[in-house]
C-alpha cells in the first residue's frame, strides 16, 4: 500500500486525503482532523518511516520567517528508504506585484529578487524547491462553504473601484485533481501553478455571484471608503495575472473549472 504522510489537513488538504483513500492509498496526517500530534515528534518519526509521499499544507510562521515543517522536520526527510515525494502547497503571492502582467514558473520570486518587504511564504517555498518538493503555487482559493457566494450572502463583499485590478483564481477541486496528478504520475520535482484559464477582477467575481443568487451588487467604494482591514488591503496592493501551462503540458492537468463562472455555478449547485 501506498502511504502519504499529508501536514495540515486544512481545507485543501482534507480533499487530497478522501481523495487519495478513495484509491487505497494509507493516509496519516497532522492537524484537528488528522490522527497524528504535530508536536509528537515520535508519532511524527513513524509517520515518516511508513511514508512514501510527504504532502505540506503548513504555512510559515511569519512571526519568525521559518517554515515549521523543515524546521521541526526537515532533518527526518529522506532518512527511510520508502521516502520518494515530497509536496508543498504554496501561494502565488510569492511572485510579489507584477502590475498586471502573467507570471509562470520561470517569473523570478520575492525570495529570488529580494523585492518587497521580507516575504516568509516566499522564502519557505524556495527551501521546498531546493528540497526537490513538486511545490504547488495556488492562487485565491473557493469552492463549497468559501467562495463570493458566501461573502454576498453574510453581507461581507464588497465592489472596489479598481479598473485595471485583476486576480487569478482556482477551485479546490482543481487543486485536488492537479496535486493528484502529481502524486500519482511520480511529476517531476519543481513549481507548478495551479490556476484556473480566466483572470479577473473581484467585482466581475462579485457581480456574478449576486446575479446567480438575484441579489443587487454591492455599491461601488475607493479602497479609502471602504475602509479595510491591512490582510485585506494587501491583497489589493498586488495585481498579476497567473499562467497555468506548466501543470497542463507536464502534469496533464485540466481544470474542470475553466472560469469563475463555471466555478461559482457548481458550488451553488452543491448548495441547493
Amino acid at each position: 500500500m501506498t502511504n502519504l504522510l499529508i501536514f495540515g489537513l486544512g481545507y485543501t488538504a482534507k480533499r487530497i486525503a478522501e481523495e487519495m483513500r478513495t484509491r487505497g492509498w494509507q493516509v496519516d496526517a497532522t492537524g484537528s482532523a488528522g490522527n497524528v500530534d504535530f508536536t509528537d515528534r515520535d508519532a511524527v518519526k513513524v509517520a515518516l518511516d511508513r511514508a512514501s509521499h510527504v504532502l505540506s499544507s503548513v504555512p510559515p510562521d511569519r512571526r519568525v520567517g521559518l517554515d515549521p515543517v523543515l524546521d521541526t522536520y526537515g532533518r527526518n526527510f529522506g532518512k527511510a528508504p520508502s521516502q520518494r515525494w515530497y509536496g508543498y502547497l504554496s501561494s502565488t503571492g510569492v511572485y510579489g506585484d507584477q502590475q498586471g502582467a502573467w507570471v509562470d514558473e520561470s517569473t523570478p520570486t520575492i525570495a529570488e529578487t529580494g523585492a518587497g518587504r521580507r516575504n516568509a511564504r516566499a522564502e519557505a517555498d524556495a527551501l521546498w524547491v531546493k528540497l526537490g518538493a513538486r511545490v504547488f503555487r495556488l492562487p485565491g482559493i473557493y469552492g463549497p462553504g468559501r467562495s463570493a457566494l458566501d461573502r454576498v450572502r453574510d453581507g461581507r463583499a464588497r465592489r472596489i473601484n479598481m479598473p485595471d485590478q485583476v486576480f487569478s483564481r482556482v477551485h479546490v477541486d482543481d487543486i485536488v485533481s492537479g496535486v493528484v496528478a502529481a502524486l500519482t504520475s511520480d511529476a517531476p520535482a519543481g513549481a507548478y501553478n495551479l490556476a484556473d484559464d480566466l483572470p479577473a477582477s473581484g467585482n466581475a467575481v462579485t457581480e456574478h455571484a449576486c446575479q446567480l443568487l438575484g441579489i443587487e451588487p454591492p455599491p461601488l467604494e475607493t479602497l479609502e471608503e471602504a475602509n479595510l482591514s491591512e490582510m485585506a488591503r494587501g491583497f489589493y496592493a498586488e495585481n498579476r495575472r497567473v499562467a497555468n501551462g506548466k501543470a497542463k503540458r507536464v502534469l496533464g492537468w485540466q481544470p474542470q473549472y475553466p472560469t469563475f463562472a463555471e466555478g461559482l455555478g457548481s458550488v451553488l449547485g452543491s448548495q441547493s
